[in-house]
């Protein structure tokens, strides 16, 4: 079943709680939490306590992205009843395999992004020790970027080797999602949609989750 990962990064701060508990009554499946650095990526975005203040104000499970260096000195820190997926990035972990176990530690799914010029080849020696591999479609560390197509092909191939070596693999796919390209994205292979400003830009938050959810549970 596909499941919509709205992106709280294009949120309105000021009303943060009040517009997760929007998206969670009109039906988002996951919380996406972009957490970015200032230096593996241009920008610099919040860190756990911020997510953390999310708890007792939402079910929703947490999908955190690391977008950041040194990942494993932040690991336990977003790992909360609420976790599902904290994923890192393959070009910001020196020792893979051994963030990963980290991850799977702490009793959270574990997952690797990949940069839209990184080769889904660098997790060949690892591709069956992963819950989900997330598929960048715009280069990290901005919301509103425009979709970069060549992701069709690299979601296409990796479903394609997942079916041969992981079939419990799920792909997430984040940048540039919008209701016109959502469901070529699920056609190629994707399970979980991140949509940040396609969501909490809308006029009607409801609705346009609605809207995602109408093309994502799509028989």
């Amino acid at each position: 079943m596909n499941r919509l990962a709205p992106s709280i990064l294009s949120a309105d701060f000021s009303q943060l709680g009040r517009q997760v508990e929007t998206i969670e009554t009109a039906g988002a499946d996951l919380i996406h939490v972009d957490v970015m650095d200032g230096h593996f990526v241009p920008n610099i975005s919040f860190g756990a306590p911020v997510m953390k203040s999310l708890l007792g104000r939402t079910e929703l499970p947490f999908d955190v992205h690391l977008m950041i260096e040194h990942p494993d000195d932040y690991i336990r820190e977003f790992a909360t009843d609420h976790t599902e997926y904290i994923t890192v990035h393959a070009e910001a972990c020196v020792h893979l395999h051994r963030t990963v176990q980290m991850i799977r530690s702490c009793g959270i799914k574990a997952g690797v992004a990949l940069n839209p010029a990184t080769p889904i080849s660098v997790l060949d020696c690892i591709l069956e020790d992963l819950d989900m591999v997330l598929i960048m479609s715009v280069n990290p560390g901005f919301g509103g970027q425009k979709f970069i197509p060549c992701a069709l092909n690299k979601i296409r191939s990796l479903r394609q080797l997942s079916q041969e070596r992981n079939p419990k693999l799920a792909i997430e796919v984040d940048g540039g999602i919008t209701l016109d390209n959502v469901r070529e994205v699920t056609e190629s292979g994707a399970d979980i949609i991140v949509a940040g400003s396609s969501v909490f830009g809308a006029a009607e938050i409801p609705q346009r989750v609605g809207e995602f959810q109408a093309i994502l549970k799509e028989e």
